[in-house]
């Protein structure tokens, strides 16, 4: 962020276009120039040091000459010597009333004092008044030294005020756009600064006229959004439409085109925010969002011949790639990446085989089928020997993205091969990921035995812990391993091996040792000379493991006892502590009268419980420490389906060992510092994942306030709701400025809602936008099928059309939120008519009919009944109200079946796509002299009746207004 606005640095030029005259400052500079020793430079810094300190100490200096000695100082910093007076002169300059004097001194503040300097407190006062300011240029300076600084204390006192410069109406573009990129700032180091309230307010400005101001708040939305989903998912929409308007309808200025793109810096941010999301269900922004992708796929397919458009075009196509693999429903521009990149992993320019592999990696986590991508699969592993780094590691990635049984013997195969020349900077992670995948996909034991051991023979110091560990929990859990895993085992001890397949030795043959002693060359003897030839050149962990192995040798081969004790007395005497405690111990235990406590301290081990590989924790951690949130992880779908778990092997042939690990054992021999029960091993599920931060803050999304909820409610919102009840169209609602009207329309379970939004001011709405708030989305399916204009011009009129689908019993009617910019943010929440008898259909019935199937249903239940008399005084009933409501609701009235003539039956049909239909059945007894009514209602589902009942009784004890 740039430390100046409108001129920034030690010099700026005056309205003529010259230096301002500060001649001494320019003769300071030319002389440090012109010193032609570092002595000579500092005995010139330290004699105008002494002549700044001395002027300041003084004092009586006016604004100029202030300003000239800071700058000195100033330019002292920068040459990095130490400066430790004159910074409360500096801060004092902010206050000045001329423009030159106060950029100097906000600069040397930016410059001079940290985030936890005492003169921090007093600028503060000053900041803000300059954010008050209505000159613009004092706006930026006060903007920038709060980004530049962005103290916790600062951001708490002046967000606010950096907020009212970014919404205010009268701020300039410019001024804009520095507040958001400041509240960026503060944000991403305090996220408790930026306030819940300010969400909707901040949305509205991705629809801002000017593309910069717009580029500004999607970004600082971007980073809003990764934190609270749920808060802004208004977002959304925002970003849908204004891509569409940008690529499809070119609504962007000439001067933000860059190389005939329209914008591009915006386009990607959008496509990475739409993302963060998941597919929408609404017809209409599926639409959109389709448009917008398909004519990005349509523009990139003839490559231009200048670098920088193709570098442009190159960056909207690979989100927008993305964003196609995100949303996986769109098959044919699915069929048409898949081709596409096939090229690109093979392209002469080294960014596009990287953005190319990159976008495969993706789409190999997404991929209902891994087929289109194995067609590239030799050119895939070629990338492991490309020339730039960055692709093999992402050549490395889509390996093991798309592996699966029909490949991993090939894939792990040319892993291994690479692995002897590959960079050290990635062979762990190339350990891991051979180490996963040979775990994963394991059908034949002898194999998995061979290319683990293989692989740790290899990569040596590469191999994290979690990987021979896991290996151990693999073979303890598997009784066809163990007798192969010991033999293999000691063929490479007894050669020159790598001191980790020491350790896995000394457990693995302690423990199962004892199968493979009557093999030929594998006697106890054997086996004890083979290990103890590697205890001089093994560190004091993998000692305490052979000592452990040695213990349990005492137990399974008293034959070589004498041996064992000979080495326990040797190390009895180490100069380490642990070591020399360990083999007291088992001298201790193996010298005793009887062998009962050595028999029971050595019995063998159990198998280890069943959890979650620490392989995967430890391989994702990579990408924990990521600003931007990805929204997928490396690895195939089946990693990619619950994000919070990571079950590495349920699906392997071997028997258990792929589904268990979690080295916790409940016998007292210790393995080792960092042995299977040390503090390396892997701990509960959580603990597994700890660190990959991938999901959404839960605390943050439950304590968004939802604007558009019925807890949100505006003003006089019944009035209208009330009187569309039972009407189809009508006004909704209406004030000075906006007139909302609706026209429904129902037919089964099938509901239309248009909305018609008048703008009756003299002045247009900006940033107009809706959003439905479903509170039964399970019941009742919501589908956007338009939306209304971003701007409304004076006595305009917009509409929007939205359908609603009863698929079951619903309780709860919709709301609708309406914002729009008029000066400030406007903003109502309306509860809408869509309520369950809007899906009824009135039935006739005769007389017989209706006792009969009123029988059927029987009492609860599937019966509901409530007394309650009327609470309005501006109605009375009447049997002619009391009918026209009845009717309104959808009941087919049935005349003289009730032997009591004021009583009213009825009968109607509740129609639902997955719960079918539902009869319903009424009878009303209202008391004219006491204002009260009876209601009971049967139906076949036991859900309908209490639901028609609450309706219909809010209505009738009101007096529903508008039945004429």
């Amino acid at each position: 962020m740039a430390s100046g606005a409108g001129g920034g640095g030690l010099f700026s030029r005056n309205s003529s276009g010259n230096v301002p005259t500060m001649r001494g400052l320019v003769s300071f500079i030319a002389d440090l120039r012109n010193a032609r020793a570092r002595e000579l430079e500092e005995k010139r810094i330290n004699k105008e040091l002494a002549n700044i300190r001395q002027k300041f100490r003084d004092g009586g200096l006016n604004g100029y000459q202030k300003k000239k000695y800071v700058c000195k100082l100033l330019y002292i910093y920068i040459l990095g010597w130490n400066v430790d007076f004159g910074h409360l002169e500096a801060v004092n300059l902010i206050s000045a009333t001329k423009y030159s004097e106060k950029q100097i001194g906000y600069l040397a503040v930016t410059l001079f004092l940290h985030e936890q300097h005492e003169l921090l407190h007093l600028v503060v006062n000053s900041i803000r008044k300059d954010l008050l300011d209505h000159n613009e240029l004092n706006n930026c300076l006060a903007l920038h030294a709060i980004a530049n600084v962005g103290s916790k204390e600062m951001g708490e006192a002046l967000s606010s005020d950096v907020h009212r410069l970014l919404i205010s109406p009268a701020s300039k573009a410019f001024v804009k756009k520095k507040a958001a990129l400041t509240l960026l700032r503060l944000y991403r180091k305090y996220p408790a600064i930026v306030q819940m309230e300010w969400a909707e307010r901040i949305i509205s400005l991705m629809d801002d006229q000017d593309m910069g101001v717009a580029l500004s708040v999607t970004s600082l939305v971007m980073a809003l959004v990764q934190d609270n989903l749920e808060q802004y998912k208004g977002s959304y929409v925002k970003a849908a439409n204004r891509l569409k308007r940008i690529v499809v309808d070119n609504e962007c200025s000439e001067q933000y085109f860059y190389y005939k793109v329209p914008c591009p810096w915006i386009q990607v941010k959008l496509l990475k925010l739409l993302q963060y999301y998941p597919p929408p269900e609404d017809t209409h922004i599926r639409k959109l969002i389709r448009e917008a992708l398909q004519k990005i796929m349509d523009s990139a397919l003839e490559m231009p011949k200048n670098v920088q458009q193709n570098n442009a075009q190159n960056a909207v196509l690979f989100e927008a790639i993305n964003l196609v693999i995100h949303l996986d429903t769109e098959q044919d521009l699915m069929v048409q990446i898949s081709t596409r990149l096939g090229k690109f992993i093979a392209s002469r320019e080294t960014n596009v085989r990287y953005l190319g592999l990159e976008a495969m990696t993706h789409l190999a986590a997404r991929a209902e089928t891994l087929d289109p991508i194995k067609k590239h699969q030799s050119i895939i592993i070629g990338s492991l020997r490309d020339r730039d780094i960055s692709v093999r590691r992402q050549g490395l990635d889509l390996l093991y993205s798309m592996c699966d049984y029909s490949n991993a013997q090939q894939i792990v195969s040319e892993l291994l091969r690479y692995l002897q020349s590959a960079d050290y900077a990635i062979r762990e992670e190339m350990v891991l990921k051979i180490a996963i995948l040979t775990e994963k996909y394991a059908t034949d034991v002898q194999w998995y035995v061979d290319i683990s051991l293989r692989l740790i023979a290899m990569a040596g110091d590469h191999v994290s812990d979690e990987v021979w560990q896991r290996i151990i929990q693999i073979v303890t859990n598997n009784e066809e391993l163990q007798v192969y895993a010991a033999q293999n085992i000691l063929q490479y001890i007894k050669g020159d091996c790598h001191e980790t397949l020491v350790k896995i030795g000394g457990y693995l043959l302690g423990e199962f040792g004892h199968l493979i002693a009557d093999t030929k060359g594998s006697s106890p003897i054997e086996q004890f000379l083979a290990l103890n030839g590697k205890m001089r050149g093994c560190s004091s962990s993998t000692r305490a493991i052979l000592l452990s192995c040695f213990v349990k040798f005492v137990n399974l081969f008293p034959e070589i006892k004498p041996q064992l004790l000979q080495a326990f007395r040797a190390y009895s005497h180490s100069l380490d502590s642990e070591l020399q405690q360990r083999a007291c111990e088992y001298l201790t235990l193996a010298t005793l009268p009887t062998d009962d406590l050595l028999r029971t301290v050595c019995d063998e081990m159990p198998p280890f419980p069943e959890r979650t590989s620490a392989l995967l924790s430890r391989l994702h951690q990579k990408h924990a420490t990521t600003s931007d949130k990805r929204t997928w992880v490396v690895g195939g779908r089946d990693a990619n389906a619950e994000m919070n778990e990571f079950n590495l092997a349920q699906s392997t042939g071997l028997k258990r060992s792929f589904t268990n690990a979690g080295p916790t054992r409940k016998d007292s021999t210790p393995v080792g510092a960092n042995g299977a029960n040390g503090s390396n091993g892997v701990n509960k599920l959580s603990d597994d994942l700890a660190g990959l931060d991938m999901n959404i803050d839960t605390n943050k999304v439950l304590k968004a306030p939802n604007l558009a909820s019925a807890a949100h409610l505006s003003p006089d919102w019944e009035i209208g709701y009330n009187r569309l009840l039972l009407r189809a169209e009508g006004v909704l609602y209406e004030d000075q400025q906006i007139q909302i009207g609706l026209r429904t329309e129902y037919r089964g379970q099938l509901g239309c809602v248009i909305f018609y939004f008048t703008n009756k001011s003299s002045f247009p709405m900006g940033s107009f936008t809706t959003t439905v708030h479903n509170p039964s989305s399970e019941n009742l399916k919501t589908d956007i099928k338009g939306l209304p204009e971003t701007t409304i011009t004076p006595e305009g009129q917009s509409h929007q059309t939205i359908m609603f689908e009863a698929k079951h019993v619903f309780a709860e009617a919709p709301t609708v939120r309406v914002s729009y910019l008029a000066g400030a943010l406007q903003a109502l929440t309306l509860k809408l008519p869509v309520v369950l008898h809007k899906y009824m259909d009135a039935a006739e019935l005769s007389g017989d009919d209706f006792f009969k199937r009123w029988k059927q249903i029987g009492g609860a239940p599937r019966e509901a009944q409530r007394i309650f008399g009327m609470v309005s005084k501006n109605r009375t009933m009447n049997p002619e109200f009391v009918r026209k409501v009845v009717q309104g609701f959808k009941w087919g009235i049935i005349d003289h079946v009730d032997p009591n003539g004021k009583n009213m039956v009825g009968a109607t049909v509740l129609n639902t796509s997955e719960g079918g239909k539902f009869g319903c059945l009424l009878r009303l007894e209202p008391n004219y002299d006491t204002q009260m009514f009876r209601i009971t209602i049967r139906a076949t589902d036991e859900a309908v009746p209490p639901v028609l009942i609450k309706i219909m009784e809010d209505r009738l004890s009101q007096g529903i207004e508008g039945l004429n």
